[in-house]
């Protein structure tokens, strides 16, 4: 069960910038999807909702991976 959680864990800056990028793909693509959905500023607003979150995701991920490595050490 370890070495299944361990492929799970984001242990660099790297690793989280990929699950960053990964995250920002689907969030882009569901943004669209919303755009077509709901035209005008209901589907904007959507769409700047989803990439919002990838931002405010991604921040906490890198801050997560330093803290980290800052008390492991």
């Amino acid at each position: 069960m370890k070495t299944i959680r361990r492929l799970f864990t984001i242990k660099t800056k790297f690793e989280a910038f990929l699950a960053i990028y990964a995250l920002a793909l689907g969030a882009v693509t569901r943004g669209l999807h919303y755009m077509e959905q709901y035209p005008g500023t209901p589907g904007k607003l959507l769409a700047l909702a989803c990439v919002s979150a990838v931002m405010i995701a991604g921040g906490l991920m890198i801050d997560a991976v330093t803290l980290k490595r800052t008390y492991e050490s």
